[in-house]
């Protein structure tokens, strides 16, 4: 197969896997109305609750418009309002009665501040015969923010963006985030003290669809402490660049004088029932289903991976080349990695495991797709990458050495230049990165 037909079936792999996880499609399985009463239900259809009265529609993230959506449109006139906080450029139908805030991602702004405010504000509001129903997708810890008291959001901002460049995982920056909030680590459910009820719909953009990493866990309790905080920033970044309040937060949480974010048992969680809708694993099972019909062996590879972006791609590549040659292959692979940034360089995690598979894959055939589901790769225009046997080749010819863009994280330059990028916009959903890997026989 030529390799420009093997790039065709890599974007129609990930078209697959983006169709699988479409928010409105996996909030109506799960969300469902009988007259004046709505219903929710578990992934596998066992009943959970059930609320006959008002709703309010809350929530945040990179798929909440499309969310909000279709609990509204299933709600009916049941839906008195609401307020949700989505990124820039995200476009889609506005739900009827629901306020639609403007935030930023991944580091938070003065708009992620103004519309949380409206949440937490439609959610006290909300009385004994109201139902808070959440819709949660990846970039809500980013969009959802209330600085704890003696916190600023200049504090916030200095610190996720340096716990970004220093290459924490998603579990490291919300536990801290979560410990600078007073929406996150359960506080949404401590906010909606007076509802009926409080339903969270969650789409989950990490590995493992934990509800307390998702989005900082703000309708569900949280396993960790004001200690376990102040370990991550221990483990990522020296003391002179934490800022001096965030610092004294956290110690005097560790000491008792900052209440815990929400535990176990507490009262607030008697009335919360949080659903995972959807995750990763969908969208790979998805694009491998798609392989498979266009006649490849598809193989989805175990565990969902994590840790270093060029390291994946190594990996993913060698495993590549090292496979049967006598008939097609897929690889397919979800997850999320993360990337040092080195000072002036430009890409995003799926761009350098991208090229980092492109130099294995060196004068080889085959090819290799890295994208985030959600349509972003990085500070940068486009989802990822889809790199082949050539790329290196191409970039040589341009004058760019692809081994010394890989040690600067300058991926996305280079994959400009060669014609690698995969640029599809905001796509409305977000469950983290999808790899598919394709060789034909040869």
């Amino acid at each position: 197969m030529s390799t420009e037909g093997l790039r065709r079936d890599a974007r129609a792999c990930f078209a697959a896997a983006l169709a699988a996880v479409e928010p409105g499609g996996l909030v109506s399985s799960r969300l469902e109305r009988s007259g004046d009463a709505l219903s929710l239900r578990g992934r596998d259809g066992t009943p959970l609750a059930r609320h006959e009265g008002p709703v309010v529609v809350v929530g945040a993230g990179k798929a909440a418009l499309a969310m909000a959506g279709a609990v509204g449109a299933i709600s009916g006139p049941g839906c008195i309002g609401g307020a949700i906080v989505v990124p820039a450029g995200v476009a889609g139908p506005r739900p009827a009665r629901v306020e639609i805030g403007v935030g930023a991602h991944p580091v938070p702004d003065a708009g992620s501040v103004r519309a949380t405010a409206r949440v937490l504000a439609a959610v006290s509001q909300a009385g004994p015969d109201t139902a808070v129903l959440v819709v949660l997708s990846g970039g809500a810890s980013a969009l959802l923010v209330a600085p704890a008291l003696g916190l600023e959001l200049g504090d916030k901002q200095r610190l996720t963006a340096r716990l970004l460049d220093a290459g924490a995982d998603i579990a490291a920056l919300n536990a801290v985030r979560k410990h600078c909030s007073r929406v996150k680590g359960g506080g949404l459910a401590r906010a909606a003290e007076r509802a009926a009820a409080l339903w969270a719909l969650v789409l989950s953009d990490v590995v493992g669809d934990d509800p307390a990493v998702i989005g900082s866990g703000p309708t569900v309790a949280d396993p960790t402490t004001f200690a376990d905080a102040e370990a991550m920033l221990a483990a990522h970044l020296p003391p002179e660049a934490v800022p001096p309040a965030v610092v004294r937060h956290l110690a005097g949480g560790r000491r008792g004088a900052v209440p815990e974010t929400l535990k176990p048992g507490d009262a607030a969680l008697a009335r919360t029932r949080t659903v995972v809708i959807g995750g990763n694993r969908d969208a790979v099972d998805a694009a491998a289903g798609t392989a498979a019909r266009l006649g490849y062996a598809a193989e989805v590879l175990e565990p969902p991976f994590t840790g270093d972006a060029a390291e994946v791609g190594r990996a993913v590549a060698a495993r590549l080349k090292s496979a049967a040659r006598n008939h097609p292959i897929a690889l397919v692979v979800g997850g999320e990695s993360t990337v040092r940034v080195v000072a002036g360089g430009r890409g995003g995690r799926c761009q350098q495991l991208a090229l980092a598979a492109a130099c294995v894959l060196a004068g080889e055939p085959g090819v290799v797709l890295a994208a985030g589901t959600d349509g972003v790769d990085g500070p940068t225009d486009a989802a990822g990458a889809c790199v082949d046997g050539g790329t290196v080749g191409r970039a040589l010819a341009r004058g760019i050495d692809p081994v010394r863009a890989l040690a600067a994280t300058d991926s996305h330059p280079l994959l400009a230049a060669t014609g690698d990028l995969l640029v599809t916009g905001p796509t409305g959903t977000n469950v983290a990165d999808v790899v598919v890997a394709l060789r034909g026989a040869c």
